[in-house]
């Protein structure tokens, strides 16, 4: 889970996020990524779906972490900061939204799946840009995906981060070492906290137990692996998976489909 960023192409924030037009509910943004991430933290007044149709991402809001692929999207509420990275090749296709109508929206980040229908839309509105009027064919198309974002469903990918330093200290241990299956009485000992206090605390400052917060943060790096090309059997086993079939049935629970499906996705391109 860990990343260098100092190595990667570091991204202005995207002045389309400034914009205040009621006008322009929605304004669409095309952009071909790769190995780049944002130069530091920043928040905007127009809500943003940050949406990768090809590649994988890795989104901080709010002392959250998703590693994202391809059938999800980000929606962070207008003036939240946040950060996001592109390990790899990624085709972003946002969404920048304004507060005039971003208020129907979540009011906190939160991972959506996105529907084929979704997916569509957004391939409709770049091509339209922010060239279209009040009342006209373009402002229908936004006006329905603002519709359709209501109704989209969220996903388990956040990975709730903690505060404690001993809580600190177990989570950066696992983060570096995704695959290791110490329990956690023995992750308490690098906790420097008893395997009580320590399940206490992950349940208090994150709203998971252990056992599931641990299952996210496999998730998450199985994407990210995914993402860049590694075989579902080397990630299984990496991962600490005793079987395959164990690993594929995780999976297909938490994203809705097997990862093999998963690899074909995220090499398409809207």
């Amino acid at each position: 889970m860990t990343m260098d960023v100092s190595k990667l192409t570091k991204l202005s924030p995207i002045e389309i996020g400034y914009i205040v037009n009621p006008a322009l509910p929605v304004i669409p943004f095309a952009m071909e990524v790769h190995r780049a991430g944002c130069a530091a933290p920043h928040a905007h007044p127009r809500g943003q779906l940050i949406f990768a149709s090809r590649g994988v991402m890795r989104v901080i809001c709010s002392r959250d972490i998703w590693v994202v692929p391809p059938s999800q999207a980000v929606w962070v509420p207008p003036e939240v900061e946040h950060e996001v990275y592109f390990p790899g090749d990624a085709s972003l296709r946002n969404l920048f939204i304004d507060q005039s109508v971003s208020r129907v929206l979540p009011n906190e980040c939160k991972v959506l799946k996105v529907s084929p229908l979704l997916r569509e839309l957004i391939l409709e509105s770049v091509k339209v840009g922010d060239t279209y009027e009040s009342d006209s064919a373009g402002y229908r198309l936004m006006m329905v995906i603002i519709d359709e974002l209501r109704s989209m469903e969220p996903t388990d990918l956040r990975l709730p981060m903690g505060q404690d330093e001993r809580l600190q200290r177990a989570m950066d241990f696992l983060l570096s070492n995704p695959g290791d299956k110490r329990a956690i009485d023995e992750l308490a000992i690098i906790a420097g906290a008893s395997s009580r206090t320590l399940a206490r605390l992950f349940v208090r400052e994150t709203g998971l137990t252990f056992g599931t917060w641990r299952k996210r943060l496999i998730l998450q790096e199985a994407v990210k692996r995914l993402g860049k090309g590694h075989s579902v059997t080397s990630v299984a086993f990496d991962l600490g998976y005793g079987s395959l079939s164990a690993f594929i049935d995780m999976f297909r629970h938490a994203l809705g489909s097997p990862p093999g499906q998963y690899v074909q996705a995220a090499r398409q391109t809207l």
